[in-house]
């Protein structure tokens, strides 16, 4: 098994002293309504049964009500959403799990960086929202950030169940995505691929399993890049999935679909992989869309 050099997150570079006494300890209940400890009480029953992962719930995840959340640092800074690392656990047992909170921007930031390209097609019935998406008044943009969030988390769960390598989808709450954390057990986020340089032959054989598998649903990922592919224990594993394509609805569904073939298979060329051709990997693409 390749080994892989954990990085550290933004924040708070692991659990510290005071985060394992937290989970070690058995506090008395707070006199108010907010949490014994943490940040907050977990938000799990705030989502409805479908703003929640696919059924069975992971054994690792904790679902208990007494549960509270507690921030640990960002993973992540985007254009459009930061990823934050929470743990979400019952004070006084050793019931605990570490999560990634994907956070949409809100309407005064800046929103996806060529949203315009990936709505197409995600209209809502109602012409005022369209129109406020369209102008990107402060409305619209609060609307195109909870359609992202949404989409990302509708992609997360269909591609869970399809057995696509992508992080287990917790639970949505506005534009909030909760999901698996991928990395180590004290909060040390998984490399990135293009951090990556043991085993890529088997990476490479992993990348292209799972992108037959999305053309064969006539989806591609449509921004998939060596950055978004993360690496746990010489497994891939695909994330920031917001702008997911159905190639055969969308009018440059192929152009998707092919940027992403050029995409990886050039970084994995160029790193010596015997087999990693970008037009061959499009043309099996295509075919498995049945394009």
């Amino acid at each position: 098994m390749p080994k892989h050099s954990q990085h550290r997150r933004r924040g708070k570079h692991a659990l510290d002293a005071d985060d394992i006494a937290w989970l070690e300890s058995t506090p008395e209940m707070a006199s108010d309504d907010g949490p014994p400890e943490g940040d907050r009480w977990s938000t799990w029953d705030q989502s409805t049964p479908t703003e929640k992962g696919p059924r069975p719930y992971p054994d690792w995840l904790v679902t208990e009500l007494a549960a509270v959340d507690t921030e640990h640092g960002i993973l992540k800074t985007g254009k459009e959403a930061d990823v934050h690392l929470i743990s979400r656990g019952v004070p006084g047992t050793d019931r605990v799990c570490l999560l990634a909170a994907k956070r949409y921007r809100s309407a005064e930031h800046r929103l996806f960086h060529r949203d315009s390209g990936y709505l197409e097609g995600r209209t809502t019935r109602e012409s005022r929202t369209n129109r406020a998406m369209a102008n990107r008044t402060a409305f619209g943009k609060q609307m195109i950030a909870t359609q992202w969030a949404v989409a990302e988390f509708g992609a997360l769960c269909r591609l869970w169940e399809l057995g696509v390598p992508v992080p287990y989808p917790v639970q949505i709450l506005g534009t909030e995505i909760l999901q698996e954390f991928v990395g180590t057990p004290d909060g040390y986020a998984a490399p990135r691929l293009a951090q990556v340089s043991d085993g890529l032959d088997d990476l490479w054989k992993q990348l292209v399993e799972a992108m037959v598998t999305l053309a064969g649903e006539g989806l591609a990922h449509g921004d998939l890049s060596p950055y978004n592919v993360l690496v746990r224990d010489g497994r891939l594993v695909i994330i920031d999935l917001p702008q997911i394509v159905d190639v055969v609805a969308h009018p440059a569904g192929p152009s998707f679909l092919d940027r992403d073939a050029r995409n990886m298979a050039t970084w994995f060329a160029a790193k010596g992989v015997a087999g990693a051709d970008p037009e061959a990997l499009a043309a099996l693409l295509r075919r498995e869309a049945r394009m």
